[in-house]
Order: C-alpha cells, then sequence, then structure tokens
C-alpha cells in the first residue's frame, strides 16, 4: 500500500505521515528533508539557492547530512522552498522517491508533490492543510521547546511567502491531487488530526492495520 502525504508547511503532514506508517508497519520518507538537504548543501558550498546551477550542485550531499539538526531549522526550510523551484533539483531527487515509493509492501511518503508526481498512483493521497495563523503558532510553539527566539510574525511571513513559491512555481506546484482527502487540521491536535488520517485510510482501503 503506497500513502501520499501532501501539503504546506507545519501543515502535520510529516507528524500524520509518520504516524500512518507506524500503524500500518510502513516505511516512510520525508521528502522535504531531501529538499532541505539540499539547501543546507547549498549554503556550506557557499552558493545562492535562487540560482539554478548552484541548486543543482546541491544535490550532491553526503547521506549522513541528512541526520544534521540544522535540517530542521526555520532557516533551512526557507531554503529548501528556494531550492526546490528549479526544475533540475527536482528532477535529480525525483528518482529516489520515485524508488522508495514503489518498494515491495508499499511505502507512505510525505511532501508536497507526492501525491501529483512522485506516486500518482498511491493507493491512499492526503491533503493535509490548515491556516496560516495556526501554522505559524505551532512553529513558534516547536522553536520556543528548543529554546529559539523568533518572532511569532516572523514565522508567519516566512511561512505565507513559502506558500507562495511552493503554489505558483511552474514546476510540479503545490495542490491537492485528484481524488486526494483533505484534512483540515486548523483546530485539531496531533491526536486528533492523525486519528482522522488513520480513518481515512481505513475507509479508503478497508484494511486497518
Amino acid at each position: 500500500m503506497i500513502i501520499a502525504v501532501d501539503g504546506p508547511t507545519a501543515s502535520g503532514k510529516g507528524t500524520i505521515a509518520k504516524a500512518l506508517a507506524a500503524h500500518f508497519g510502513l516505511p516512510h520518507l520525508d521528502t522535504g528533508l531531501l529538499y532541505r538537504a539540499v539547501g543546507r548543501q547549498v549554503q556550506l558550498n557557499g552558493g545562492d539557492p535562487d540560482n539554478a546551477d548552484n541548486a543543482l550542485a546541491g544535490t550532491q550531499f553526503p547521506d549522513e547530512l541528512l541526520d544534521d539538526p540544522v535540517l530542521r531549522n526555520e532557516e533551512t526550510g526557507g531554503l529548501a522552498s528556494r531550492v526546490s523551484i528549479h526544475p533540475p533539483v527536482r528532477g535529480a531527487l525525483n528518482a529516489r522517491q520515485v524508488n522508495f515509493a514503489n518498494q515491495p509492501g508499499g511505502a507512505v511518503l510525505d511532501g508536497r508533490d507526492i501525491g501529483t508526481v512522485i506516486a500518482p498512483h498511491a493507493d491512499v493521497k492526503l491533503f493535509i492543510t490548515a491556516s496560516v495563523d495556526a501554522r505559524a503558532m505551532r512553529r513558534w510553539l516547536e522553536m520556543a521547546g528548543r529554546e529559539i527566539d523568533i518572532p511569532l510574525a516572523e514565522i508567519e511571513a516566512d511561512i505565507a511567502a513559502r506558500d507562495e513559491r511552493d503554489i505558483t512555481r511552474a514546476d510540479a506546484p503545490l495542490r491537492a491531487a485528484d481524488g486526494a482527502i483533505k484534512i483540515d487540521t486548523t483546530h485539531m491536535d496531533r491526536d486528533a488530526s492523525v486519528a482522522a488520517a488513520i480513518k481515512a485510510v481505513i475507509a479508503k482501503t478497508g484494511q486497518a492495520t
């Protein structure tokens, strides 16, 4: 069974995807982490994430970079959004994602173009969304928990800018795939969001575990 989980930043798609993978016993890939690694590698190279050639060079990152906690910070998230607009970067990472999705037994992948590009044949396609205000507050609380002081207004502006880039990019823009089940987590906590997603998968496939 292949489950595609798409949605904008801080919508809860990563948390939901991990929970679905655990519930149904499937491997999980956070595809956004790949783009964060590219953005971080461009930064380490001293390159410009808005430059297509620099961004493509960043796809040659070492595997161990995926374990670097700096990939989870806001700055790297912004870099990921900027490098992801370049078609050559998406092309360089697509094969890795497609192979993961099509492994025997299936998988859960979360990102922004899983149901539209990477696995349009997925058995279940979910599109997780939430208001900008709710997503910004979640990210702010996450940062505060890690003792990182970032103004809420700055996070809101960053999320809105990422949304704009992701939705309007020419190659694989962020959108709900055809047939995707939309789940709005604006007023849901983690447990409610996960429960809604599991219920949706069971309803679609008839597979409880």
